[in-house]
């Protein structure tokens, strides 16, 4: 059973920056792994993935040059590097493996994710 647990989170004035952990027990870095968001009364939304493997990575158009995922195999951690964080930033983030490696076009698909962390959450004010 994988176990995900995202750390990092805090409050930011807008502009600032933040770093989340998500740290995997049984992890492996063949598989598919995500950050997804959710603000209350909105559906999750994908932010970004990061393939197993070679490591393609995937954003959603409302964090591109803001945000970088990246992944630390020997530490066991995929990381989402914000910068440049607005106030519509500001969500609870989750953490989220798949059980294969290809992320592919539907990487975003919640139904896609097995594995799921409790989440870290991450305010921005003005």
């Amino acid at each position: 059973q994988v176990q995900l647990v995202e750390s990092g989170g805090g409050s930011v004035q807008a502009g600032g920056s933040l770093r989340l952990s998500c740290a995997a027990s049984e992890y492996r870095s063949t598989v598919c792994m995500a950050w997804f968001r959710q603000v209350p009364g909105k559906e999750r939304e994908g932010v970004a993935a990061i393939s197993g493997g070679v490591g393609f990575k995937y954003y959603v158009d409302s964090v591109k040059g803001r945000f970088t995922i990246s992944r630390d195999n020997a530490k066991n951690t995929i990381y989402l590097q914000m910068n440049s964080l607005k106030l519509e930033d500001t969500a609870m983030y989750y953490c989220a493996a798949r059980s294969g490696g290809i992320c592919g076009d539907d990487w975003n698909v919640i139904d896609n994710y097995k594995y799921w962390g409790q989440g870290t959450e991450v305010t921005v004010s003005s």
